[in-house]
């Protein structure tokens, strides 16, 4: 009879893992390979697990859910996290997974990449290694030393990402609104930012909208037409430089911005009209609103150096910053207003041109 529910408990546990790696899968796989979202919202760690323990076999059983909930959990969890951008904790949640004993190899091979690119995109070292395989010939833990192993693996402490605000002054006549602001890590290598998604520049009653629009290197802008008018959109800020062609109203054209550095944006049929994208080779950047203010979120506590560019200053703006596990307030930058107002801007050969009066 024992040797019957031990034959049980062994069945279920394979089950459970099993059931643990098929739904990992599906939390972990593209969105456009899931059949339908769930009805209803992951309830997250907090679950219970009303399983009744009246015998030793009940207990085993009981450790063995655990263990395969607490392994979905650190799956899901730190997914979700991915989803949302905090990086820091989607490679905290993935490296406390990898330090479980006696992990399935094919959760490890997922895992481990997710989990390094994960801490480099919060700005760390790459995951802590797993724990090495008991050597050859060693038994197997029992199975009602599962939870207790797992309460003993090491606990990775990342302080979380914070948040980094103020103010920039100055900007001439133009003001400081549109300044872009991002950090660096001071001694160290910043993560490469991932592209962003939905960036849009409109040409609208002659003029762009919005006027200066921060994008991390990799982003795809669409330049639309929503005109009555022809628009022909061009720069020649090598090597971002590029020509729209004429288009007319309803119509889009889609360039994708590889380089770090400012672009100046202009039309080669209405000579006044003039913007700017600036292209930012870091995760950590925000941009001013016309007061000023800005934030910028998700950033790892450490040392940074603060870069600020605007466009009415010949230079950009350089300090360093020190950011603490409270994150930084009421950070006050200033840029110059040096930069004469163009009186012309050339066309898209380079050529001088003079502004077209009432055009």
């Amino acid at each position: 009879m024992t040797s019957n529910i031990a034959g049980a408990v062994k069945g279920r546990g394979a089950s459970i893992l099993a059931a643990s790696i098929v739904a990992a899968g599906l939390v972990l796989a593209p969105a456009a390979a899931r059949a339908a979202p769930p009805a209803a919202p992951w309830q997250g760690e907090e679950l219970p697990l009303p399983l009744t323990v009246k015998t030793p076999q009940d207990l085993a059983v009981k450790q063995v859910a655990e263990r395969q909930y607490l392994i979905f959990n650190l799956l899901a969890g730190g997914k979700a996290a991915w989803d949302a951008g905090d990086f820091a904790m989607a490679a905290t949640k993935w490296e406390t997974l990898l330090h479980l004993p006696r992990l399935d190899p094919e959760i490890d091979k997922v895992i481990r990449p997710l989990a390094r690119d994960a801490r480099s995109r919060a700005g760390g070292a790459g995951p802590v290694a797993a724990p090495p395989p008991p050597p050859s010939g060693a038994a197997a833990a029992p199975v009602a030393e599962a939870g207790e192993a797992a309460a003993r693996a090491p606990e990775t402490r990342v302080a979380p990402a914070v948040s980094v605000s103020g103010t920039i002054s100055g900007g001439g006549a133009v003001g400081p609104g549109g300044a872009v602001i991002w950090l660096r890590r001071a001694g160290g290598e910043t993560p490469r930012p991932a592209p962003a998604k939905g960036k849009v520049v409109s040409q609208r009653n002659k003029t762009f909208v919005p006027r200066v629009l921060a994008v991390p290197v990799g982003t795809k802008v669409d330049f639309r037409n929503e005109d009555t008018i022809f628009h022909n959109v061009f720069s020649l800020s090598k090597p971002n430089d590029f020509d729209t062609g004429l288009y007319k109203q309803g119509g889009s054209y889609a360039q994708v911005f590889k380089k770090p550095g400012a672009v100046q944006l202009l039309c080669n049929i209405h000579s006044t009209m003039v913007g700017y994208i600036y292209v930012v080779d870091s995760p950590y950047y925000g941009q001013a609103d016309a007061s000023g203010a800005f934030t910028i979120r998700n950033v790892p506590p450490g040392e940074y150096e603060v870069q600020v560019w605007h466009e009415g200053s010949t230079k950009e703006t350089r300090q360093r910053l020190a950011v603490g596990p409270d994150g930084v307030r009421n950070l006050t930058l200033s840029v110059a207003g040096d930069r004469p107002s163009p009186t012309a801007f050339p066309d898209k050969s380079g050529k001088p041109r003079q502004a077209q009066v009432g055009y």
